[in-house]
C-alpha cells in the first residue's frame, strides 16, 4: 500500500511525539553520572512530580507500564497478600492476571464495562473485609480499551468512610498529562505511569509516584525483586534505575515538561476534554440510523484521552480499521474480548483540531466505503462543536 503525506496517529498510546521532543531525544551520548545530565535528570524528576501533582516518592524504570505495574506489585506486597481489583476492562483484567502470577491472591470488584464501576458494590467489598486482610485496592484511573474513567476522590473516600487502611494504587498511564490526576491530594498511594501517552515521549520508561505510606510497606514486602528494587535503588545517586539510565529519554522529557508548563497543564487538560468532546458528538451523530455508539455508556465517566466506539452488530471493527489505514490514519484496535467489535480513538498528548478532525474525516469516509449504517454528517457535529468553544 503506497501512502502519500503526513501519517495521523490517532491511536490512545504510543501517542504522537512533537517534533521538538525527537529533536530531543537524538541529543548525543553523556555521562549518566556527569554534571550536566545529573542537572537535566534533577529537574525532570521535579517536573514529574509537579504533573503527578505529588511531594513524596518517585521511582523510575527502563521499561513500558507494564514495568511499572510489576514494579509497583512487587515492591509493595508479599506472597499470599490480598488485593482486590475493581474492574474496568482489558487493563485492569491484565493488571489483577500479572499480580495472580506473582503469587497474590487477586479478588474482583465485578463491573459492566459499559457503565462502569458501581460505587455501592466496592464499599460493600470493603465493609464486608472487617478483618482488613484486603492489602491495597488497584484501580485503572483511565481504561483505555473502554473509553471511560474512574472518580479517584470517591474511591478515596470509600475507603476513608469505612475506616479500611488498604492501599490506594492507580493505574495512571493513560490518563496523566490528559485528565485531571492529583495523587497527594487524592490520597493516591501509588501512581503508576509511562512515558508514551500524555507525556509525549517514546516508548521506553515508566515510574511509580509512591506515599509515605506505601513506603512504610515496602519495607515489608517479601516479594522477590532486584531490577525493580526501590531499596537497591534509594542507594543510588539518581534514586532510580538499576544500572544504565536512558540518557536520551530524559532530554527528551525536558523538552515535553517545557512543552506542558509553557502551556500550562490546566490548559493542557482543558484542550484534552475539548477535543474529546468534538470526537463524542461525531460518534453520537453517526449513532442515527442505527450507526457506531459511543462504548461507553455514562455521560459522567467518559474519557478525555480515548474514545471507544461499538459498532453496529453484523459489522467488524477490524474491516473498518484496516480502509481508515487506506488513507494513512490509524486507529486504535479492540483489545481482548473487544476485539473485532470496537475501535478506538485516541485523542491525547500532541494533537490539535484539524488533526482530530482529519481523524473523523477519514473514519466517516471509511464508514460509508464500509456499508456501516450511520448517519453521515458527524465531522460537522464535530466542527460545530470546536467553532462553538473556539477562543
Amino acid at each position: 500500500m503506497l501512502l502519500r503525506g503526513r501519517h495521523f496517529f490517532a491511536n490512545p498510546g504510543p501517542t504522537n511525539i512533537p517534533d521538538s521532543v525527537l529533536h530531543a531525544v537524538s541529543h548525543h551520548t553523556v555521562d549518566f553520572m556527569g554534571p550536566d545530565f545529573l542537572a537535566v535528570y534533577d529537574a525532570c524528576v521535579a517536573g514529574l512530580k509537579r504533573v503527578l501533582r505529588t511531594e513524596q516518592h518517585l521511582f523510575m524504570y527502563t521499561g513500558s507500564g507494564h514495568a511499572a505495574w510489576e514494579a509497583t506489585l512487587a515492591n509493595l506486597f508479599s506472597a499470599g497478600d490480598r488485593i482486590l481489583i475493581v474492574e474496568t476492562g482489558h487493563f485492569s483484567v491484565s493488571w489483577g492476571a500479572m499480580a495472580a502470577d506473582l503469587g497474590l491472591v487477586v479478588e474482583g470488584c465485578a463491573a459492566d464495562w459499559r457503565r462502569g464501576l458501581d460505587y455501592a458494590a466496592l464499599r460493600a467489598a470493603l465493609a464486608a473485609d472487617a478483618a482488613h486482610g484486603l492489602k491495597a485496592v488497584c484501580v485503572v484511573h483511565n481504561e483505555t480499551s473502554t473509553g471511560m474513567t474512574l472518580d479517584l476522590p470517591r474511591i478515596r473516600a470509600i475507603l476513608d468512610e469505612t475506616g479500611h487502611p488498604a492501599l490506594l494504587l492507580a493505574d495512571t498511564i493513560s490518563s496523566l498529562g490528559s485528565i485531571e490526576f492529583r495523587m497527594d491530594e487524592w490520597g493516591v498511594d501509588a501512581a503508576v505511569g509511562g512515558s508514551q501517552k500524555g507525556l509525549m515521549l517514546p516508548v521506553g520508561f515508566s515510574f511509580t509516584g509512591v506515599s509515605e505510606k506505601a513506603m512504610a510497606a515496602h519495607r515489608a514486602s517479601t516479594l522477590p525483586k532486584h531490577y525493580f528494587g526501590w531499596t537497591t535503588m534509594l542507594q543510588r545517586r539518581h534514586k532510580s534505575f538499576i544500572g544504565t539510565v536512558p540518557i536520551a529519554l530524559f532530554y527528551g522529557l525536558q523538552e515535553a515538561l517545557r512543552l506542558i508548563e509553557e502551556e500550562g497543564l490546566d490548559r493542557v487538560l482543558a484542550r484534552h476534554a475539548r477535543l474529546a468532546e468534538a470526537t463524542r458528538r461525531a460518534v453520537r451523530h453517526w449513532a442515527g440510523n442505527d450507526g457506531p455508539q459511543l462504548f461507553c455508556l455514562s455521560p459522567e465517566r467518559v474519557s478525555n484521552s480515548v474514545t471507544s466506539i461499538l459498532v453496529p452488530e453484523g459489522f467488524d471493527a477490524e474491516a473498518l480499521r484496516r480502509r481508515v489505514a487506506t488513507m494513512n490514519v490509524a486507529l486504535g484496535t479492540g483489545l481482548g474480548r473487544l476485539h473485532g467489535k470496537v475501535f478506538r480513538i485516541g485523542h491525547l498528548g500532541d494533537l490539535n483540531e484539524p488533526m482530530i478532525l482529519g481523524t473523523l474525516a477519514a473514519t466517516e469516509i471509511a464508514l460509508k466505503l464500509e456499508g456501516v449504517p450511520h448517519a453521515p454528517g458527524g465531522v460537522d457535529a464535530a466542527m460545530a462543536w470546536l467553532a462553538q468553544t473556539a477562543g
